[in-house]
């Protein structure tokens, strides 16, 4: 383990040194800048309308509501983002490049080095989806005085739904080459968004077919349950009109996802890490 260690402190190193942290750092900054002046002119407008609108809801729930939603999408969009660019290349990208030959041999093997990319990459990406998330939830506080009813399940959501994006990058990163891997990854995320989208559908037009497919391809790429999940868990609390309204939420429909989520997503991403770990053993440098 204290080689995998040192492993994950080199890797997050190199991103260092590639400035990579430093742009997602700078992006970042610039969300949390527009997140806060987008919800300080909301709730400024709804003091100036008495939170009056063209239907009987509570107005500062559903914009509350709804700007959390936007926030835990962006947090873990960014978060998918930094996963990708820290593990795109791990193994065939560096492979290319003549860096692994020298590290498999000794003093490392290959599943130690994959495990520290895993515990660089995950180290990185868990904490900056919570940090941003939170960040957003202040905003939201001090901008409207709005707390939804749990900053724990979302935020844990994110933290391990991104670290199931880690473990998919690093099994394509055996695979493909790094621009392959990219792309596919990214169709990955773009598919969980699609069921998310789907169940929507689905729930509004009661078609059960959709509901059923939209459930079962966001448990087959646990990020999106997770994400689905947290949604939820942000305006558990909220009944009516309003609670049906922001229950929509953002890229993606809120669901009370079953509690079994959490060990099965944990146990996807050990699976998914093993079988990046027998790509790799198998694969001639």
């Amino acid at each position: 383990m204290s080689d995998a260690i040192t492993i994950a402190g080199h890797a997050l190193r190199e991103a260092v040194r590639r400035r990579v942290l430093l742009v997602v750092a700078l992006l970042t900054a610039v969300f949390l800048g527009l997140y806060a002046l987008a919800a300080i002119e909301v709730f400024n407008s709804l003091q100036k309308t008495n939170g009056v609108g063209l239907i009987p809801i509570d107005q500062k729930v559903l914009a509350g509501g709804t700007l959390l939603g936007l926030a835990m999408f962006v947090a873990l969009f960014l978060g998918v983002v930094l996963a990708i660019f820290l593990t795109l290349g791990a193994v065939r990208g560096d492979a290319d490049r003549g860096l692994l030959q020298p590290l498999v041999v000794r003093p490392v093997g290959r599943t130690t080095l994959l495990t520290g990319r895993l515990l660089a990459a995950s180290a990185v990406c868990a904490p900056y989806v919570v940090i941003v998330f939170l960040v957003a939830a202040l905003i939201t506080r001090a901008a409207g005085d709005f707390t939804p009813a749990s900053l724990v399940v979302p935020a844990a959501g994110l933290a391990l739904g991104v670290v199931t994006v880690v473990a998919i990058s690093l099994l394509g990163s055996t695979v493909l080459g790094t621009t392959a891997n990219g792309i596919a990854i990214f169709m990955v995320f773009a598919t969980g968004l699609a069921a998310g989208l789907l169940g929507q559908i689905g729930d509004a037009l009661d078609v059960g077919g959709l509901k059923t497919a939209s459930s079962v391809i966001s448990w087959i790429v646990p990020f999106e349950a997770l994400y689905q999940n947290g949604l939820h868990a942000l305006t558990a609390n909220v009944g009516g009109a309003a609670g049906v309204i922001v229950q929509l939420g953002p890229f993606g429909g809120a669901s009370d996802v079953s509690a079994a989520i959490w060990p099965w997503a944990v146990a996807w991403s050990a699976v998914v890490w093993a079988l990046a770990a027998l790509a790799f053993r198998r694969r001639d440098l």
